[in-house]
C-alpha cells in the first residue's frame, strides 16, 4: 500500500537506485542526483528507500524482538555483508558506543547514546518511532548506503572550485560599488535629517545655523570620512536601522528587533557598514554580511540566558580556571594556553564597531561587561594602577610570550589610550628581558615575542585607520623590536569578499606599511559556508597581503542555531575547496621565509601564488573552540540524536602546547546544534544546489590541520625554565 502512496517521480528515482546500486561509481552519481529530492522525503518515503536499497537492514530490524538483539545482529551483519564498504568501520565504531552514557560538554549534562535503538524503532515500526525525525533517518540511510560500496563521493575538480569562487563578487566589483554609492547617498540624506532634528546645538557634528540643504549634505559627506562620526551616528534602534536600509526590513525583522530592545539586547551598526548591504535584494548576494548584523529569532529569544562557551572565562577569585591558570582579579585577562593570554582593557576597547550576531563574547554583552556606551568606557583614574598589575602578571609569568589585546575591539580605544597601553607592554618587555640577565640558562623566563591587536574595524570602520593610529603602531614596533619582540600582528575579521572594499583595502595597505602583519579569522556560518565563498575570501585577502589564520566553526548553543554549520561541512570545505590552495612542506617554508624577511606581503603572496599556480594559500586552520580548553577539529562521529543532530567525540589538538590540565582531561563529547538535513535545507532556501554538497554525509571524522609555520613562535636563543607560574592543578 505504501508504494502506491509514493509519487511517480519518487518511484522513478527508486527504480534508478535499485537498477544502478550494483556499480559503485554509478551509485556515487545517484547520491549526487538524489540529494535535492531526499531533503523533502517524509519518514515513509525514507523507509521505502531503506527497503529498496538496504533490504538487509530492514530485514534485520524486523526479525528482532528488541533493540539489543538488533544491535547484536548488526554487528554480525556488517562484518559479514558490508565489511568492504567505506562506512563499515564507522558503523562498527558507533555500535561500540551504543548504550553508553557520556558527558555532553556544551550543555554540561549526561546523555545516553541510542542511535541504533532509535533506528530499530522506526524500521520495525515500534513504540517511540514517532519521536524520531526524518533528519535522523536520512543521515542513517546515507551512512548505511556507504557500506554498499567502498568509493567515496568524488572530490570536486579544481575547475569546479574556481567556478564556485566566481559566484562571489568582492567589494571592489563595479556593480557592487554602484549600488553602494547609491546606498551612501541615501544614508547621508537620513543622517542630514537626524542631525537637523537634534535638539542639542553642542557637539562635534552640528550644522551651523542657517546652513542650506546642499551645505548640510556637504558637511555630512566630509564627516563620513571621520570614524568618530560613524560611531556617533550608528543605528541604535530598529527605526534607524530600517531608515538607513531604505525601509527594506520586513515586518518580522522589525518585530524581532523591538523584542531585542525590550530584552536589553544592544543594536549598534555604523552607517558605513550598513552601506555595504543591498536593500534591493537583487544586485548582489549579501547574506554573509546580513547574517552578521541582523539577529535571528533564536538569538533574541535566548539573550538573557546565554552561557559562556569558553569555560576558562568563568573565573572565581583565588581559584584556577578550568585550564588551571590563576588570573588577576577582575575580568581583564583570559587564558587557556601556557604561551599566550588575552588582555581586555578597561577602555573603549570593551566596545565594538558593531555587534556581530554570532559573537563569541555575546555572553559578555549580555552581562554588560562589553557594551556600546562609549562615554562610560573612557579609562577611569584607577585604570593605570590596574594596568600596572596586569603587566606584572605577564612580566612575572615564566611561560607567557604572546599578548593578544582585544575586547570588544582593540582599535576602539582612542589613540592616546592605545599608545599608553602599548607603552606599558613595551616597558613590561624591557623589565622581563632585564630580569632574565641574572637567571641561568634553563631557568630563564619566556620573553615577549609577539604582540597582537584583535580588531574588526578595518571591516566595520576602515576610516579608523588614521594617521595618528599609524604613528602609534609604527612607534611601538620600532621600540619593541629593539627589546626582542619579533612579531607584530593586526588580527582582523573579514567574513565575506563583499567586505573587502576600496576603503578597507586602503586601511590594510596603511597598516602593513607600518611593518605590522595583518592576519584574518572568520566564523564559518551558514552564509559563509556556501561553496567557494571562503575560498574566494582567501584569494581576495591574499591579493592584499593578508595571511589567513583561523576558520572557526560556530559555537553550538541555541542562540546560534540559525547560523550554525555542522562540522562535517567544515571538514568538507577543508578537503574539497581549501585543498586547491594547499602547500607542500617545502612551499610552506618558502612562503614563511618570504613573509618573515620581506616588507611587501601583498607582492610576496601574489608572486608566490603565481609561481606555484595557486589561487590562494591555505594558511588558515578550520577549528572549533572546544567548550573546555583549546581549539580542535579532531573528532569522530559516535552517534546521532533522535532529531538528527550528530554526536561527536572530540580530542584536543596535540600539535600545539597546552596547559598540563589537558593530560588529565578525557575526550569531549558534543551534540551538534543542527542536523545535516536541516543545514542542507537552509542552503537550498538560499539558492544553493544541494547536490553540490552530496559528499557531506561522508565527513564523519576529522583531524586538526597542522599550523602554517609562519604562525609558529620564533626560536629563543636560551632555554626557558620548565617551571609553570600562575598555575594550580585542578583537584
Amino acid at each position: 500500500m505504501l508504494a502506491f502512496q509514493v509519487s511517480l517521480a519518487v518511484r522513478n528515482i527508486l527504480f534508478i537506485l535499485e537498477r544502478k546500486n550494483k556499480q559503485d561509481t554509478r551509485h556515487m552519481n545517484i547520491e549526487n542526483q538524489l540529494t535535492k529530492e531526499l531533503l523533502s522525503f517524509d519518514k515513509q518515503k525514507l523507509i521505502l528507500l531503506f527497503d529498496q536499497n538496504l533490504p538487509e537492514v530492514i530485514r534485520w530490524a524486523r526479525q528482532c524482538s528488541d533493540e539489543s538483539e538488533f544491535v547484536s545482529l548488526l554487528r554480525q551483519g556488517i562484518s559479514a555483508t558490508f565489511s568492504a564498504g567505506k562506512n563499515a568501520a564507522l558503523l562498527m565504531r558507533m555500535l561500540e558506543h551504543e548504550g553508553k552514557r557520556v558527558h555532553e560538554s556544551s550543555r554540561d549534562e549526561d546523555i545516553r547514546l541510542e542511535t541504533f535503538s532509535l533506528l530499530w524503532r522506526v524500521l520495525a515500526r515500534k513504540e517511540g518511532a514517532e519521536k524520531v525525525a526524518e533528519d535522523f533517518l536520512l543521515d542513517m540511510y546515507f551512512l548505511f548506503l556507504g557500506c554498499k560500496n567502498n568509493v567515496a563521493v568524488g572530490c570536486p575538480e579544481r575547475s569546479d572550485v574556481i567556478k564556485w569562487m566566481r559566484r562571489w563578487p568582492d567589494g571592489m566589483n563595479e556593480r557592487v560599488l554602484a549600488v553602494r554609492e547609491e546606498n551612501k547617498r541615501r544614508i547621508i540624506e537620513v543622517l542630514v535629517q537626524k542631525i537637523a532634528l537634534r535638539k542639542s546645538t553642542a557637539g562635534r557634528y552640528v550644522f551651523p545655523e542657517g546652513s542650506t540643504a546642499a551645505e548640510k549634505r556637504k558637511f555630512v559627506e566630509t564627516w563620513w570620512n571621520d570614524y568618530r562620526f560613524h560611531l556617533a551616528m550608528a543605528a541604535k534602534t530598529p527605526q534607524e536601522l530600517n531608515r538607513m536600509l531604505g525601509n527594506s526590513l520586513s515586518a518580522d525583522t522589525l518585530r524581532l528587533y523591538r523584542k531585542a530592545q525590550e530584552k536589553g539586547m544592544p543594536v549598534f551598526v555604523t552607517p558605513y557598514y550598513l552601506s555595504l548591504l543591498d536593500p534591493t535584494a537583487g544586485a548582489y548576494d549579501d547574506a554573509a554580511i546580513r547574517s552578521y548584523v541582523l539577529y535571528s529569532e533564536g538569538l533574541v529569544d535566548t539573550f538573557g540566558q546565554i552561557r559562556a562557551w569558553e569555560r576558562e572565562d568563568l573565573v572565581e577569585p583565588g581559584k584556577p580556571n578550568v585550564a588551571g591558570w590563576l588570573l588577576p582579579e577582575g575580568r581583564n585577562i583570559h587564558r587557556r594556553y601556557p604561551d599566550v593570554a588575552i588582555l581586555i582593557p578597561d577602555t573603549k576597547g570593551r566596545a565594538c564597531g558593531g555587534l556581530c550576531a554570532s559573537c563569541q563574547r555575546m555572553y559578555d554583552f549580555q552581562s554588560k561587561r562589553l557594551n556600546f556606551d562609549l562615554d562610560s568606557l573612557r579609562p577611569k583614574e584607577n585604570w593605570r594602577t590596574r594596568l600596572n598589575r596586569l603587566m606584572a602578571y605577564f612580566e612575572e609569568d615564566t611561560q607567557l610570550r604572546d599578548i593578544l589585546i582585544t575586547g570588544g575591539d582593540a582599535l576602539m580605544s582612542e589613540n592616546a589610550t592605545l599608545r599608553h597601553l602599548l607603552h606599558a607592554v613595551y616597558q613590561m618587555a624591557v623589565r622581563k628581558r632585564k630580569a632574565n640577565e641574572s637567571r641561568p640558562d634553563g631557568a630563564k623566563y619566556a620573553e615577549l615575542q609577539r604582540v597582537r591587536l584583535g580588531t574588526r574595524l578595518p571591516v566595520y570602520l576602515p576610516m579608523r585607520i588614521n594617521d595618528e593610529l599609524l604613528d602609534v603602531l609604527r612607534e611601538f614596533r620600532e621600540q619593541a623590536s629593539a627589546v626582542g619582540v619579533r612579531q607584530f600582528i593586526i588580527q582582523t575579521h573579514f567574513q565575506s569578499p563583499l567586505e573587502v572594499t576600496p576603503e578597507a583595502r586602503e586601511a590594510l595597505q596603511k597598516i602593513m606599511a607600518t611593518g605590522w602583519v595583518v592576519t584574518n579569522q572568520l566564523v564559518y556560518n551558514v552564509a559563509a559556508s556556501r561553496r567557494g565563498h571562503t575560498a574566494k575570501l582567501r584569494k581576495v585577502l591574499n591579493r592584499l597581503g593578508v595571511v589567513c589564520y583561523y576558520t572557526f566553526s560556530v559555537k553550538g548553543f541555541e542562540e546560534n542555531y540559525e547560523v550554525f554549520v555542522p562540522n562535517a561541512r567544515s571538514m568538507q570545505e577543508t578537503c574539497e575547496e581549501k585543498r586547491i590552495g594547499r602547500m607542500s612542506p617545502e612551499e610552506d617554508r618558502e612562503l614563511t621565509e618570504a613573509l618573515l624577511c620581506g616588507s611587501r606581503p601583498a607582492h610576496d603572496l601574489k608572486q608566490f601564488c603565481l609561481r606555484h599556480a595557486l589561487p590562494f594559500v591555505a594558511t588558515d586552520r578550520n577549528v572549533l573552540n572546544l567548550p573546555g580548553i583549546g581549539k580542535s577539529m579532531t573528532f569522530k562521529l559516535i552517534g546521532i540524536a533522535a532529531d538528527g543532530r550528530r554526536i561527536l567525540q572530540f580530542s584536543h589538538d596535540h600539535t600545539r602546547r597546552h596547559s598540563p590540565v589537558i593530560h588529565h582531561m578525557a575526550d569531549m563529547y558534543i551534540i551538534e546544534n543542527k542536523s545535516l538535513r536541516h543545514y542542507l535545507q537552509q542552503l537550498q532556501k538560499m539558492g544553493e544546489r544541494p547536490a553540490e554538497y552530496a559528499g557531506l554525509w561522508d565527513y564523519a571524522e576529522g583531524d586538526t590541520e597542522t599550523r602554517f609555520s609562519f604562525f609558529e613562535y620564533p626560536e629563543q636563543n636560551f632555554r626557558v625554565t620548565e617551571q609553570l607560574s600562575n598555575y594550580s592543578p585542578l583537584p
